[in-house]
């Protein structure tokens, strides 16, 4: 018998804590915060954007573009 409520105790106290983490804190805003990391350098994308025009896989005005946006980014 002890041993049931005991059992039955650590379960309620077990859903309590539960059903607080999921629906508790509906007032509380939580805010996302995303930072982008560059991995490559501005020379290495140059460089790709180059083989990228040279290969025929984009035009020359899309590589201008492209050209253009990175130089700006950096």
């Amino acid at each position: 018998m002890r041993h049931t409520l005991r059992f039955l105790a650590l379960t309620l106290m077990l859903l309590a804590i539960v059903l607080t983490g999921c629906c508790g804190g509906g007032s509380k805003e939580t805010k996302v915060v995303t930072e982008s990391t560059k991995t490559t350098t501005t020379g290495q994308e140059l460089q790709d954007l180059k083989k990228a025009v040279d290969e025929g896989a984009i035009s020359e005005e899309e590589y201008e573009a492209a050209k253009k946006k990175i130089l700006k980014e950096d």
